[in-house]
């Protein structure tokens, strides 16, 4: 049976994630980096406390097939934008490579639909960061999905969000579902897309919309 490393297990699609490849009978065992205990109770789940300034000290577990990549913050919880930069680039892209050092067979990570290092924009412009980082590295295939805005309950409040998601809610209406799935996808759809890439046979660099997501979930419902 296949393994599977998580981290960020305790955000929004995170927190999708890991219940989906805990209750999918693709993985004997999931081992899921955490700074503070998960409280969930289930026999392929093992718990690894992690300081994620210090990857290396859990580098073993790194030895399963597929690691995905859920890290993440805002500038709000972050306070500052160096402490934001070394979560959302500087540990996912130690996570690659520990995992180009224990041979993962697939990295799958959340970015940004506008991620571009070019960009003035502080966080489409680290997002790009951090994927032009990755793809240097020689990773036996890597997944790259660009969610546009994530629907979902979370636990702390976002205002640019809840603008985000109030507004969506009346354009739907008159959207086609094309469009709708342009503007915005639901945390489950990103976690079902995530686990259904890792099954995918080609080597290399794929990078997934929220359309292409879509697309795949639609496909896993058939």
């Amino acid at each position: 049976m296949k393994t599977a490393l998580i981290a960020g297990s305790t955000g929004l699609v995170g927190n999708e994630l890991l219940k989906l490849l805990l209750n999918k009978a693709d993985y004997d065992k999931v081992y899921a980096l955490v700074r503070r205990p998960l409280n969930i109770q289930h026999p392929k789940l093992i718990e690894v406390d992690c300081d994620f300034n210090n990857l290396e000290n859990v580098k073993d577990y790194f030895a399963v097939n597929d690691v995905y990549c859920c890290l993440g913050t805002t500038i709000k919880k972050a306070k500052t934008k160096d402490a934001m930069y070394k979560i959302d680039v500087d540990y996912p892209y130690k996570m690659g490579k520990l995992a180009v050092e224990k041979e993962v067979n697939h990295f799958i990570i959340i970015s940004s639909m506008n991620a571009n290092a070019r960009s003035k924009l502080f966080y489409p412009r680290i997002k790009g960061l951090l994927e032009d980082k990755l793809k240097t590295l020689p990773l036996h295939t890597l997944s790259i999905v660009r969610p546009s805005l994530i629907l979902g309950n979370r636990s702390e409040k976002r205002f640019g969000e809840k603008v985000g998601m109030n507004t969506y809610k009346i354009l739907s209406h008159f959207l086609s579902e094309q469009s709708k799935n342009k503007l915005a996808i639901e945390a489950r759809d990103v976690a079902v897309a995530m686990a259904a890439l890792a099954k995918r046979d080609s080597e290399g660099l794929m990078v997934c919309s929220s359309q292409d997501m879509a697309e795949i979930v639609k496909q896993t419902k058939k």
